[in-house]
């Protein structure tokens, strides 16, 4: 029988440890630790990291992991990268859980930028109202442009108020739906929306709502995390456990 371990803290994680013990299949979810209340899961549970790829290499020999699935965020490439080292080393196989990169469509207004300093550097100039769509990891590194008043929505209410001198923070967990986003984006006048390439349907209503009041988007690409094997769809997951041989996934992104 598999023994599964899920490297989690994504809507897909939730719902893929939901079908594995729905299926009576052994999994152990992981996360981070960077949410403070994570949602119940039907699987057991482990918070905080494992001490980079020597240390979770050691965590799948030890616990007798089968196969190591990475449903993490599309941007946690470091340790996307340490999961499929990691993998390597213990000789266990492993499979992405991922989101297909959003695509411009009619009516959207983006330009595609590599990474936060660009959107950083991009955002020079006049001020404006922008919702910063990134958590608050990223936070801080728009401070370098304090012109600007920022709507921020967390997850969780931080410990220390945000350093950006003019903001407006909202404490929300998702889903959100477009019409609450297009609500939200009008409330605060918003006219410019910076967000990270999380691909998917669950993270899109604020796609939706900019592309409805017309507004332009900054848009983060993903990293590119090269030569993993990728599915798309929890159920995909389990195929993929179902079979010895090679896996029905998606080569490269």
């Amino acid at each position: 029988m598999p023994n599964v371990l899920l490297l989690g803290g994504t809507t897909e994680a939730s719902a893929l440890a939901r079908l594995l013990a729905v299926q009576g299949i052994a999994a152990t979810l992981s996360y981070a630790g960077r949410t403070e209340n994570p949602r119940a899961q039907p699987v057991p549970v482990r918070v905080g990291g494992f001490g980079g790829v020597a240390g979770l290499a050691d965590y799948l020999r030890h616990h007798r992991v089968t196969h190591l699935v990475d449903a993490t965020h599309p941007f946690a490439a470091t340790m996307s990268g340490h999961s499929m080292e990691a993998a390597r080393l213990a000789g266990v196989p492993h499979v992405a859980l991922t989101r297909q990169a959003w695509e411009p469509v009619a009516g959207d207004r983006w330009t595609r930028i590599a990474d936060i300093d660009s959107a950083v550097a991009a955002l020079a100039g006049q001020a404006r109202r922008i919702m910063l769509a990134l958590g608050r990891m990223h936070v801080a590194a728009f401070a370098a442009q304090p012109q600007h008043h920022y709507l921020l929505r967390f997850v969780d209410a931080p410990g220390q108020p945000p350093c950006l001198p003019r903001h407006s923070l909202i404490v929300d967990r998702g889903p959100f739906t477009a019409a609450a986003d297009r609500a939200l984006m009008q409330a605060h006048a918003i006219d410019l929306v910076v967000c990270k390439n999380a691909g998917g349907n669950g993270a899109d209503a604020k796609l939706i709502a900019a592309r409805d009041l017309g507004l332009p988007v900054l848009m983060i690409d993903r990293p590119a995390v090269p030569g993993r094997a990728e599915c798309y769809r929890p159920e995909d997951v389990l195929v993929w456990l179902g079979h010895d041989a090679e896996p029905k996934a998606e080569r490269g992104v």
